[in-house]
């Protein structure tokens, strides 16, 4: 009988150790989740404060587009008044698009592309850009671990019993970014 009671003590002490290391691993994964979603914000930021020098350059060249710089500005606002993860995920795509919509503006002034102002600005925003793409990156591989973690067993009894669900959005490639541009010489 006794033999019994320390075969379940053990039990018990083994179920114990694991529940706290699932648990520990869990919230370290959703913390660094929270923490790897910060650097991307703060790169999409330094993007955000860019964009406004970068459009009043163009703007100075090619007056007449007025739909690329409105729609620029719309997808800068929508960043602004992002609220949640899967918002802010949503308005970067839409700030992306226009960003590429205003560069393909910019192809068509040669006097432009040789202005010092905007290559530095061009240059800053490449830099940023490159900064975006590595914590982006960085974030899905965090969002990935942690959901195989609160996807498995035993993690997804215990991620369920204390309130933890698979984080909800990766980032992903724009659909038009998988079309390869045609280029003419």
């Amino acid at each position: 009988m006794k033999k019994i009671w320390i075969g379940i003590g053990v039990a018990a002490l083994i179920g114990i150790v694991l529940f706290i290391g699932t648990y520990n691993s869990i919230v370290t994964k959703h913390e660094t989740i929270t923490a790897k979603w910060s650097q991307v914000e703060n790169q999409l930021q330094r993007r955000n404060d860019l964009i406004p020098n970068l459009v009043n350059t163009v703007k100075g060249y090619a007056a007449h587009e007025k739909q690329v710089f409105e729609d620029v500005t719309n997808a800068r606002s929508q960043w602004a008044k992002a609220g949640s993860v899967d918002e802010k995920v949503k308005a970067a795509g839409q700030l992306d698009s226009a960003l590429s919509r205003l560069l393909l503006v910019v192809e068509n002034y040669p006097n432009l592309k040789a202005d010092n102002t905007f290559l530095k600005l061009m240059d800053e925003l490449s830099g940023t850009e490159n900064r975006i793409a590595v914590e982006r990156m960085r974030y899905n591989e965090a969002v990935r671990d942690y959901n195989i973690t609160v996807r498995m067993f035993p993690g997804n009894v215990i991620a369920g019993a204390c309130g933890y669900k698979t984080a909800s959005e990766y980032f992903k490639a724009e659909a038009n970014a998988k079309i390869v541009p045609e280029v003419k010489f």
